[in-house]
């Protein structure tokens, strides 16, 4: 068994404003990582930090100037091998067809109306998640995951919270990183 970790982040961004005036809750992102070192960081959001509007997946750098000035959550999950392999399938696949994937903007109008949308290779960053979760983890969820919100992700059983607080105090801290890394394969 090995961690897998659930990254929730409010980036203080505009668009996370406006999407933070209607859910009320503190992280407004989601992203899946497999490494302890966050050197590989994926979900659905904006493909240049100054423009909410063109979207898609993404690796995220979590040493750029719009995460080292966010705050975030750090929560972990234990996977099979297997699992993680299945999972990272699922993010290479897309990663490699990445063009034909698109930011879900209309999925996330019909959510605030709890209404599911189906569009064909199109998520919103928790969707994506919840996506990844299902399809390579098996994990069960409740409602279709085109109402999964960042928050729903953050409530899933069997989480361990590893860490909250400025993403750059993580990110810069060796130390808190290495006692992730310890934990991760102990």
């Amino acid at each position: 068994m090995e961690k897998v970790y659930l990254l929730f982040t409010d980036t203080g961004t505009l668009f996370t404003r406006m999407i933070k005036l209607y859910t009320k809750k503190t992280y407004n992102h989601a992203s899946i990582a497999f490494d302890s070192n966050f050197q590989e960081v994926y979900s659905f959001g904006r493909k240049y930090p100054n423009n909410p509007f063109i979207g898609g997946f993404v690796k995220e750098d979590l040493r750029s100037a719009l995460f080292l000035k966010s705050r975030g959550a750090v929560y972990s999950i234990w996977a099979t091998k297997e699992q993680i392999a299945r999972m990272k399938e699922i993010i290479k696949s897309i990663e490699a067809e990445q063009q034909k994937y698109k930011y879900n903007l209309t999925g996330l109008i019909t959510y605030t109306f709890n209404k599911p949308s189906h569009r064909k290779n199109a998520y919103f960053c928790s969707q994506f998640v919840a996506h990844v979760l299902k399809e390579g983890a098996n994990y069960e969820f409740h409602k279709p995951i085109s109402l999964i919100s960042p928050y729903d992700l953050q409530c899933l059983t069997n989480l361990q919270l590893e860490y909250e607080g400025p993403l750059f105090h993580l990110i810069m801290n060796e130390n808190r990183m290495n006692d992730l890394y310890r934990y991760n394969v102990g």
